[in-house]
């Protein structure tokens, strides 16, 4: 579990990351990441739809997810707002995988636009 400072709890938040922040997408996951100027720690969050399965199906999701999180946390950038959006078909994912090729895809991206400036 995250330290109650570095989850995402804001929708404006969620809603920076999602619709200005970097995407890269795998078969079962979509992540965000929006880098910020601000001087905090980095923080994350997750998004799973109805659409994924019940109850049980989403909870197992997201505690995949959050245990995930907890191991790449240290990689994010200070500042930056990570969001991970989960698929219809992500309840057959490895999750801890994908989210570590997703946030290092995203960092990859971060890097490139840094230094296209």
């Amino acid at each position: 579990m995250l330290a109650k400072s570095a989850r995402l709890t804001e929708s404006a938040d969620f809603a920076r990351a999602t619709k200005s922040g970097l995407r890269f997408s795998t078969q079962n996951f979509v992540g965000y990441l929006y880098p910020t100027n601000l001087n905090q720690p980095a923080r994350a969050g997750l998004i799973i739809s109805k659409n994924v399965g019940g109850s049980v199906t989403r909870h197992k999701i997201a505690r995949k997810l959050r245990h995930a999180f907890r191991d790449i946390y240290s990689q994010l950038p200070t500042g930056g707002l990570l969001v991970v959006r989960a698929l219809n078909s992500a309840h057959d994912a490895d999750t801890a995988k994908e989210v570590a090729v997703i946030v290092g895809q995203l960092l990859k991206k971060l890097s490139e636009k840094a230094n296209q400036k």
